[in-house]
């Protein structure tokens, strides 16, 4: 159940194998309505077949078909809807497909000029994490220097506006013509300024026959200014009835308009940058050089200079370079931060290393199986980033809202004008008018509403892949939020994948040890698990093996060998019987163990009965520590596994697991998932095999174990990179604690719009008194948008500190709070 983004697709005939996908940065993007106007320019491109925006990341993400366009034409469209796209790969544009602007290579995305649009970076069409982080971080930089110069600029020119304006004629040097014209001239540095963005972004909507946030603030500081500068140019103009007072002006709320817009843009962008910080994270693992070895040199090179073949050597404390196959040397590896593995892992020849992992003990040389956007680091960050990027479920209502919201704010301003100079038709009577229009324009911008989801799913997605859980979208973000049902998987799942010995049960005349050492040195020469098991349990008990000789296997029954001079045979009671042995003595002990999930063998010595051994696939503490913390988040559990019921009931039991299914085909588990389903449930399928993808697919949230099988992981919505099992309820409880945040946005986002268009229309002006000035308004619009972003960014914090997270980071699950 691969989440799918929201919105309409593009029907395509084009051949799998000619499929390719962009990530392009879009600068420009205020509000729900601008990442509608690019993804509707984007789907009208020829050759493309979806395309995803998200304001938050300001990202674009587009499926196309690579003989029919090109990325340097999908940024000429972006550029021809009016928004900037800083960094494009450099390719030609074929078919007939327009070509981007030219530019001046990678200079141009931290350098350009900045009334150029687009500025090609020379880079390969499928980009690696790095680069795209860099790019990413270059324009990020680009757009807050920028941002910081409008607002020193025009918070120098209006802090003397508001002076004037709040004197009320204290300062009579200012009090009269002096004083309009002065504000006349400040006031327009500021609105021609660094308040002409809204200006050229508003012409870029209308000349598409479309109306954003843009066009809200244009229209507002617009008609303030236009007025205000009449009333000074040509005051004569209007009809002033009040024992000759001039006109009032309003040259302070336009350019206050402008300062706390643009002060709330700044802080913004500075809190995007905070949403990023995983997949930074991840990146800064990449080593940015790495030894190359040809022959008997040593050449540093740079990371991006490896080729598949090339020979690294990675040093005591250095990170690997990228993947590879270890050709010469030892070491231990820490793959925690990929895998979760807790220990160190041992890499000798022939053993597989991972990009951005420490070095630890000694020096290793490794031949190069991938490199960039090949890598194993490179496809979670990119897995992250597609994350960060898709859309919530929930986010639809925020979207129907944007896309009326603009032309009815517009209406409502209107009306609210015509009412308030209905009326007063004086002088007087018309300022007022212009300046309730304002405010309600000012204070309707739907930049929270449009903010809402995209920054909490930025955030939790962002967060889970610090804390080893990759969600794959917005949709499964949301889905696993809602999961009451998990079906988990048992072998590899719940338990460790590998029997370990549980039980030595040894007849009169001879004793445990013996018995082990005996049975253990006779299993050594076998490959057969079961027989690995016998082998590690006898040694982890500190019992020696004596050399044994003579050994053969029956495949399906048993092995014998000579061991210090006596025949051992260990196998099932059918196969002793045959060979004249009697087995009763020990058939109820036997029966016990198998009834407790064990796998028991009966144990000859010298064509007698000696003992039995027992092996099992005990459940891991992980596994423990799980299940109670989904019983704590209220989810109900269930065992869904094609292992014997005998087996199934007894780990079932050990966890507390009160449903089980057992003896099921892979089919079957569909089934399952498909009939939960049918009964109203919201399942969680928990799996790690190839076995398990049906079921992974069908359920409304597939889980997948990072350790696992490819097609399991592929088949997932998430996937848990590290601690196995444990990671379940951090998941959980994440994603709900992800869409709370979501509902907690939407709702203040609603309601601020709700309660604060009728203040500033003045409905509440009649019974309370209450007007609220299009400065003020302009200071909300701002400081609602902020306070999505930074209630989104509460979830950076979980995980961290306090009882709920840290049980979720030991692998329990946080519990909700209210």
């Amino acid at each position: 159940m691969i989440p799918q983004p929201v919105g309409p697709t593009r029907a395509t005939t084009a051949p799998a194998a000619q499929s390719a996908r962009a990530d392009l940065p879009v600068q420009g993007m205020t509000c729900a309505a601008c990442v509608r106007r690019v993804e509707k320019a984007l789907r009208a491109a020829p050759g493309v077949q979806e395309a995803t925006v998200n304001l938050v990341t300001q990202r674009a993400t587009i499926a196309y078909d690579a003989q029919a366009t090109t990325p340097a034409a999908l940024a000429h469209a972006i550029v021809e809807a009016g928004y900037e796209v800083p960094e494009v790969p450099e390719t030609s544009a074929g078919n007939g497909a327009p070509a981007a602007p030219a530019g001046d290579g990678a200079a141009a995305a931290t350098a350009a000029p900045e009334g150029s649009a687009v500025a090609p970076v020379a880079a390969p069409p499928r980009q690696a994490a790095s680069e795209r982080a860099a790019a990413m971080d270059a324009a990020e930089q680009k757009e807050q220097r920028t941002l910081r110069r409008d607002v020193a600029i025009a918070a120098v020119f209006t802090a003397p506006l508001l002076a004037m304006a709040m004197s009320h004629g204290a300062i009579p040097a200012l009090d009269g013509a002096a004083g309009r014209w002065l504000s006349l001239a400040l006031a327009t540095v500021v609105v021609l300024g660094p308040g002409r963005r809204f200006f050229r972004l508003a012409w870029g909507a209308l000349r598409h026959r479309a109306a954003d946030m843009n066009t809200l603030v244009s229209l507002g500081t617009g008609a303030a200014w236009l007025y205000s500068t009449a009333a000074v140019v040509a005051p004569g103009l209007f009809p002033h009835a009040e024992h000759g007072h001039t006109p009032p002006v309003y040259f302070e709320a336009a350019a206050a308009i402008v300062t706390f817009v643009l002060v709330g843009k700044l802080l913004e962008t500075r809190a995007r940058k905070r949403l990023a910080d995983a997949v930074r994270g991840l990146v800064a693992l990449q080593p940015k050089t790495a030894r190359r070895v040809r022959g008997d040199a040593e050449d540093e090179v740079p990371a991006a200079a490896l080729a598949p073949g090339d020979l690294v050597l990675a040093r005591p404390g250095e990170r690997i370079a990228t993947d590879g196959e270890v050709v010469r040397g030892a070491s231990a590896v820490d793959e925690s931060m990929l895998t979760g593995e807790s220990m160190p892992v041992d890499k000798t020849a022939g053993s597989a290393v991972l990009g951005g992992t420490l070095n630890q003990s000694g020096a290793l040389t490794f031949r190069v199986t991938r490199t960039g956007a090949d890598t194993a680091l490179a496809r979670i960050v990119e897995a992250v980033e597609q994350a960060q990027g898709s859309r919530a479920p929930i986010a639809r209502l925020a979207d129907v809202v944007s896309g009326i919201f603009v032309p009815v704010v517009a209406s409502v301003a209107s009306l609210t004008f015509v009412a308030w100079l209905a009326v007063d038709p004086t002088a007087a009577g018309l300022a007022t008018a212009i300046e309730r229009f304002v405010a309600v324009l000012v204070i309707a911008c739907p930049c929270a509403l449009g903010l809402a989801t995209p920054a909490a799913v930025a955030v939790g997605t962002g967060r889970g892949a610090e804390l080893g859980v990759l969600v794959k979208g917005g949709a499964a973000l949301e889905a696993a939020s809602r999961v009451d049902t998990v079906l988990l998987d048992k072998t590899g799942t719940l338990t460790s994948g590998r029997p370990e010995l549980t039980d030595v049960v040894a007849l009169a005349g001879r004793g445990e040890a013996e018995l082990l050492g005996l049975v253990a040195a006779a299993e050594h020469e076998s490959e057969h698990p079961v027989a690995r098991a016998i082998v590690e349990g006898a040694r982890g008990r500190g019992v020696g093996l004596p050399p044994a000789s003579a050994f053969r296997a029956e495949i399906g029954h048993g092995i014998e060998a000579r061991v210090s001079g006596h025949l051992v045979r260990a196998g099932t009671a059918a196969w002793l019987r045959r060979a004249g042995i009697e087995t009763d003595a020990l058939e109820a002990e036997a029966e016990r163990l198998a009834a407790q999930g064990r796998t028991p063998s009966f144990v000859a010595v010298d064509g007698r009965l000696a003992g039995l051994v027992a092996v099992a696939d005990r459940p891991t503490e992980e596994a423990r520590r799980a299940v109670a913390a989904l019983r704590e988040l209220g989810v109900e559990v269930a065992m869904v596994t094609g292992d014997r019921a005998g087996a199934a009931r007894a780990v079932a039991e050990e966890l507390g697991i009160r449903a089980v299914f057992a003896e099921v085909r892979p089919e079957d588990k569909a089934r399952i998932v498909r009939e939960q389903r049918a009964a109203g449930r919201r399942v969680a399928m928990v799996g790690d095999g190839i076995n398990d993808a049906p079921a992974l697919a069908g359920a409304d949230v597939g889980v997948a174990l990072g350790s696992g099988a490819d097609i399991a992981v592929a088949s997932a919505d998430v996937a848990l990179l590290r601690g196995g099992i444990a990671g379940l309820p951090v998941a959980l409880g994440l994603a709900r604690a992800t869409l709370r945040t979501i509902r907690q946005n939407l709702f203040w986002a609603f309601i601020y719009n709700v309660l604060g268009i009728p203040i500033a229309a003045g409905l509440l002006y009649p019974l309370t008194g209450w007007l609220l000035s299009p400065v003020l308004a302009s200071a909300a619009m701002s400081l609602s948008s902020v306070s999505v972003l930074a209630s989104s960014l509460r979830l950076r914090a979980f995980g961290r500190g306090g009882r709920e997270a840290d049980a979720g980071v030991r692998g329990g699950a946080p519990r909700e709070q209210s």
